[in-house]
């Protein structure tokens, strides 16, 4: 019965994003702010083109210090181009085994080439709570 609940139906909508000319320490603050581990970069025609996660952000100010280069730079610089994605009709199963198989803490999901939202692990937990509870 569990496998019948989607993605779509516990994923967060409105999402913190960035685009690759957003400028690394702004998209620091923000993930500071928001209290989140990362956010998904997107293209100008709202496509998903990266993800920039709290280690991306240490990376990036490791390698300048390192050159002792002057602090800053774009989001583009530092993000992860690879992203791993979920479609919004995968069945919750699934998404907890991509969270497992691929040691993943968020998915990014995608409807018809598009960020729709994204998934946690919390979500997932959260939905199979809602199930045992109504179940």
């Amino acid at each position: 019965m569990l496998r019948s609940v989607k993605a779509s139906d516990y994923m967060a909508e409105k999402l913190i994003t960035f685009t690759p000319e957003t400028d690394l320490f702004e998209a620091i603050n923000l993930l500071l702010k928001y209290r989140i581990t990362g956010a998904p970069v997107i293209g100008a025609n709202g496509e998903l083109v990266g993800l920039l996660s709290e280690a991306d952000c240490l990376k990036a100010i490791l390698t300048l210090t390192y050159h002792e280069e002057e602090m800053g730079g774009k989001v583009g610089d530092y993000m992860s181009p690879e992203v791993f994605t979920i479609s919004h009709d995968a069945d919750i199963i699934s998404v907890a085994e991509e969270f497992i198989i691929n040691k993943r803490r968020r998915l990014p999901v995608i409807k018809n080439g598009k960020l729709i939202g994204q998934i946690s692990r919390r979500d997932v937990l959260r939905a199979v709570e809602q199930f045992a509870q109504d179940g």
